[in-house]
């Protein structure tokens, strides 16, 4: 005879009861388990709730049980995105997410509202998004540090069909060779390909049972793999070209890597395409960045090896001592000179002797040669025309003048004998034009 104080006893004793579940214990972050447990606790709760509301009468009512789940889930999600965003393991987001899927699929089965939680799936995803990210980062400097910055060597068939297998590379002169020979690029660029690809299949796996459509998906991981390209393969690049102990040779592979890198995100456009049966044309696809990011590396390696050259040359000014009161001049181009222009010289072998390359390579790394060449003459021969027209210089014998009139015809002579291919002309030797003349 005591049914009311009994239904609000009850009521008031599972609100508490719900209170204790909902509390998530603090380590809950640090291992699946302890989500797992979480969860099944208020899919505990809820479903016994559920049988007393369809086996009893009057006890509990649909209203009391739906206040109880809006109460229930938006201390879940507060809990989760605590306790999600203090993890930083992409296997542990990813597992969170199938026990959030299953959490949220079971009450549903039961006629709970569970939009919500999808919603904050979205939110998860970022972040799982943002834990590949570092982890890539650090997959990239393996990659990049272990690197020999020399062509790849193929032995055999074997070597040669593993290597296209990786990456994508065709190139008809290259197949009509005989064993041995060599890819033009480094290890890193199929390497760096290969990681790609898996980064792509890992932002797949956060999509799968999220009830997303294929559009959605084919956006999420183009987002994702244009951060990846822009931001993390990019600074690890940067960081490379940067690196004090980075020489000329490196610089040169890295300017042919990144090209083919370049070249290669058509395929990764594509690969994406197969993934989530998204058409590229597609109203709202999200083209990928991929080839900014391999043309800032290759424009800051360009830049670098300019620098570079133009530091050396500085080192080799720094030992020329000229004697502005000598009476006779030597017997030929003072010996920094010689050395610098022995330097230079062996320099410019280094891009002309680069690996059988066709087509397009054959023209940039002969474009950067070029370039590099020009700035390396500029430079030298308006560092020169300073050394003469210094200040602290009062008086100039005619012997002084003859002995750096020598040095200028060893520049000369170095800028006629055609350093570098693919000159128009004189047009090297201009840039000791003004030198001359003064």
């Amino acid at each position: 005879g005591a049914r009311e104080t009994f239904e609000s006893y009850y009521r008031k004793q599972r609100r508490k009861q719900a209170r204790l579940v909902l509390q998530p214990p603090s380590n809950m972050h640090e291992t699946l388990d302890g989500y797992r447990k979480y969860f099944n606790q208020i899919v505990g709760f809820f479903v016994v709730e559920d049988h007393i509301l369809h086996t009893t009468q009057g006890l509990v009512n649909r209203a009391y049980i739906d206040e109880l789940w809006e109460m229930a889930l938006s201390k879940t999600i507060a809990a989760l995105r605590t306790h999600s965003s203090y993890c930083s393991d992409p296997g542990l987001v990813l597992d969170l997410k199938n026990l959030i899927v299953l959490f949220a699929d079971t009450l549903q089965g039961y006629g709970f509202p569970v939009n919500q939680l999808f919603d904050m799936l979205l939110e998860i995803q970022d972040q799982y998004s943002e834990t590949l990210l570092k982890k890539w980062a650090g997959v990239f400097r393996n990659i990049l540090d272990s690197d020999n910055y020399s062509p790849i060597p193929v032995s055999n068939e074997d070597v040669y069909k593993k290597i296209v297998g990786q990456f994508p590379f065709q190139d008809a002169e290259l197949e009509k060779q005989p064993f041995p020979k060599k890819f033009p690029f480094s290890e890193f660029v199929p390497k760096v390909y290969s990681q790609i690809k898996e980064f792509i299949y890992a932002c797949l796996k956060f999509s799968e049972d999220l009830h997303l459509s294929s559009t959605e998906v084919d956006d999420m991981i183009r987002k994702s793999t244009n951060l990846l390209l822009t931001r993390t393969l990019s600074n690890c690049l940067q960081n490379v070209i940067k690196r004090k102990n980075v020489g000329l040779t490196e610089l040169v592979q890295i300017i042919i890597n990144t090209t083919h890198l370049e070249k290669s995100c058509k395929f990764l456009e594509e690969f994406i395409t197969n993934i989530t049966n998204v058409l590229p044309e597609t109203v709202h696809t999200t083209k990928l960045y991929g080839t900014t990011t391999f043309k800032d590396a290759r424009h800051a390696a360009e830049e670098e090896i300019y620098t570079n050259l133009n530091q050396k040359i500085d080192q080799f000014l720094q030992l020329a001592d000229y004697d502005w009161m000598a009476l006779e001049p030597g017997s030929g181009a003072s010996d920094y000179l010689v050395d610098l222009i022995g330097f230079l010289r062996s320099t410019f072998a280094v891009f002309t002797h680069l690996p059988g390359e066709v087509d397009v390579h054959s023209t940039m790394s002969g474009k950067v040669a070029q370039t590099a060449c020009m700035s390396a003459c500029k430079h030298l021969s308006t560092s020169l025309l300073q050394l003469l027209l210094e200040a602290e210089v009062r008086q100039l014998t005619l012997g002084a003048l003859h002995q750096f009139n020598l040095d200028v015809e060893e520049c000369e002579q170095f800028a006629r004998s055609g350093p570098v291919p693919g000159f128009q002309g004189d047009t090297l030797q201009l840039a000791f034009i003004d030198l001359r003349q003064v």
